[in-house]
């Protein structure tokens, strides 16, 4: 039934209202993409004045959208709330006025949104934090070496596996003029930095100091969870559907968004607990604040707030004995039972409300939920950290989080060893020599003159930003990349634009390197190409001055590697299917571009490979080889870059395209007929 005092004229003009946005706005915020791309672009120029003020104009409109998406969102909360959204039509006029308001709100302060809709690289470079790499060389061009240094550090702790910037930071260090307090991040998250400040005088048994900083952090925690959630409420993606011809009901379609919705603010707590550039959270993050807090204050002598803390501490770690034990001391001490936090106590239930809410959500749209561990704690407390009854209770403390029991799994045996298949290829340094497991590295797989008639097939073939994203620089703005597929090498065959002796060439040695790779490393089944590469990474003149970065920066080919963590996570966006990587190198008349081996810290160089004509280097793509390249100083550098996965669900489309060509070539049954490449066919 409809609700008693709601009225039909008050929904319709809600909505009316979703289409009365402003046609005039009240201000302009020039897109941060935009300014980026100008930034990026003035830096190829060697324009160091203008990449400084359209970078920092970049950082300050990123700022200044999120902000304003954050206000505007709660702020149009708290203007509708749904206190009485029992009737189904007052529920979806709260939703309507909700977004105009919204609209209204955020184009008042932006302008049009449309022009602040960036593509996902540009999200993902901000996120990586990379516009302070390209200002760190603008500063350091311009001599202000203070601010050279603030954006070098500020990269630095999103990207702490970058050798050469922590060099880099180090040189800073001892010029003339640089301070200490030159060296600020300037994206640190207010929360994560009085923990840290807090921990800091915690060490130091300042527990007074320590006390009032993780007060600090909690607030801020609290509060950088209020907007992480409320930026959860922009746009998710649908998974499998075309969202414009999404033909659900209309309450499927709201439980899939809101389904999407909650689990974006469900993982706000790994969010928050995620420091720049890694990939998993601190351990026990906010339980962690009480547990230091409740033995902070009982050295201060504050014994309500440590039962306080204590007893907060247990609505994360229900049994958890030693803290009982605290808990059992405080009581005794102060003749009462006391309380918990009142927001911690109501940020658990609505964590476990949501938990409900997406088991029910995750089997309506037919995927798994499973519920992270995010308490999670690998350790006890000993005997001799406790407070024990009838004791003064002091002694040294030792957090939960400190007591990590680290095991580590022994690898399975792996095979390898076989035969080269063709008499002239040599092997040159198995595994053992490589300093590592799954490696190979090969000579003369191919010839001098194919090799240079690669090379000249990459000169007519291979675009900027080709297999990158369309970026011309994607793993360092000091170089220039370029690629070609062999499908496409094909196509530019049969068109007369190069060769067709050349594009067969290409497909014929990726077929003899996987050929190599399966035999060498005695695979049972059959290696399929999940992507093959012809590419080259050109040194762009006048900006190798003092370079300090990697042209590829140390990764694996199907895991996420977490230096810190020394994991390498096999998960998206990581290509969890790939299996076997090999990189068969075309020249070597250039400075530089040394591949590497390091250990999961990414900083241990294990192995290095100085590129040659004919030489190969294979090994298995998980997280037991961590690699990179080394920076181009001179010169390009050509190679065909192979991945192979095991699993033939995921071999490459292209490649099995490029197959077909192939065939109707042999068998001249495409001779004035014209290829049929349609790079949308179906698997």
């Amino acid at each position: 039934m409809m609700d008693a005092n709601f009225s039909p004229a008050a929904f319709l003009s809600g909505v009316f209202l979703i289409n009365t946005v402003l046609s005039s706005s009240h201000a302009f915020l020039e897109p941060y993409d935009l300014l980026y791309d100008n930034a990026v672009q003035a830096f190829y120029n060697n324009d160091y004045v203008n990449v400084v003020r359209y970078m920092e104009g970049a950082i300050s409109s990123h700022t200044e959208v999120r902000r304003s998406q954050v206000r505007c969102r709660l702020r149009c909360q708290d203007q509708h709330p749904v206190d009485d959204a029992s009737a189904e039509l007052r529920f979806f006029d709260v939703i309507l006025r909700r977004a105009a308001c919204m609209n209204e709100c955020i184009e008042e302060k932006l302008g049009a949104q449309s022009v602040h809709k960036v593509s996902e690289d540009v999200v993902q470079d901000f996120n990586r934090r990379i516009p302070y790499n390209y200002l760190q060389m603008a500063y350091q061009k311009l001599k202000q070496t203070d601010k050279a240094a603030a954006a070098a550090h500020t990269y630095f702790q999103a990207n702490p596996e970058h050798v050469e910037m922590g060099q880099n930071l180090e040189q800073y260090k001892d010029l003339q003029g640089v301070k200490e307090d030159h060296f600020v991040d300037r994206e640190a998250r207010p929360h994560q930095h009085a923990f840290t400040a807090a921990v800091r005088l915690y060490d130091k048994g300042d527990y007074k100091g320590a006390a009032a900083l993780f007060e600090e952090a909690l607030a801020e925690y609290y509060k950088a969870d209020v907007e992480c959630r409320a930026l959860c409420q922009g746009p998710q993606r649908f998974e499998g559907h075309d969202h414009l011809r999404y033909h659900y009901s209309l309450h499927e379609l709201i439980s899939d968004h809101f389904t999407q919705v909650l689990h974006c603010e469900h993982e706000c707590v790994r969010d928050l607990a995620t420091r720049p550039g890694r990939l998993s959270p601190m351990e026990n993050y906010l339980p962690l604040h009480y547990d230091y807090l409740q033995f902070a204050y009982f050295q201060a002598g504050r014994l309500e707030e440590a039962l306080q803390c204590a007893l907060t501490y247990l609505l994360f770690h229900e049994g958890d004995e030693f803290m009982a034990e605290n808990v059992d001391y405080y009581r005794e001490l102060l003749g009462h039972a006391g309380r918990p936090h009142k927001r911690a106590a109501w940020y658990l239930r609505r964590h476990k409300r949501e938990l409900e809410l997406l088991l029910i959500g995750s089997k309506t749209m037919g995927v798994e939920f499973i519920e992270g561990n995010y308490w999670g704690s690998t350790g006890g407390r000993d005997d001799s950290n406790r407070i024990p009854s009838g004791t003064d209770g002091w002694m040294e403390y030792v957090p939960i989080s400190e007591k990590k029991n680290i095991t580590k799994v022994a690898s399975p045996h792996l095979k390898e060893g076989g035969p080269l298949v063709y008499d002239s290829v040599q092997l040159v340094q198995n595994s053992v020599a490589l300093n590592g497991t799954q490696r190979v590295l090969l000579d003369h797989v191919i010839s001098e003159e194919e090799c240079t008639e690669l090379r000249h097939l990459a000169q007519a073939v291979t675009l900027a930003g080709d297999g990158y994203r369309g970026k011309m620089s994607p793993h360092t703005p000091n170089e220039k990349f370029e690629g070609a597929t062999v499908l496409k090498t094909l196509q530019y065959g049969y068109e007369g634009r190069v060769p067709m002796r050349s594009a067969r060439l290409f497909y014929d040695v990726s077929e003899r390197a996987r050929h190599v790779i399966e035999s060498y490393f005695l695979l049972n089944s059959t290696l399929h190409f999940s992507y093959t590469h012809l590419v080259c990474r050109t040194a762009i003149t006048g900006q190798q001055d003092h370079r300090n970065d990697l042209s590829h920066p140390i990764h694996a080919d199907n895991c996420l590697l977490d230096p810190e963590a020394n994991e390498c996570w096999k998960e998206p966006p990581a290509y969890t299917y790939r299996d076997y990587s090999a990189l068969l190198y075309l020249n070597g008349d250039f400075e530089g571009g040394e591949f590497i081996f390091t250990e999961m810290d990414a900083k241990t160089v294990t192995a290095s490979v100085k590129p040659k004509c004919g030489r190969m280097v294979g090994f298995s793509s998980g997280g037991e080889n961590p690699h990179g390249v080394k920076a181009v100083t001179s010169g390009q550098r050509c190679a065909v870059a192979l991945w192979f996965t095991l699993d033939p669900l995921f071999r490459e489309l292209e490649r099995l395209q490029a197959d077909e060509v192939i065939q109707a070539l042999d068998t001249q049954s495409t001779w004035g007929q014209g290829l049929n490449i349609n790079p949308k066919d179906e698997l």
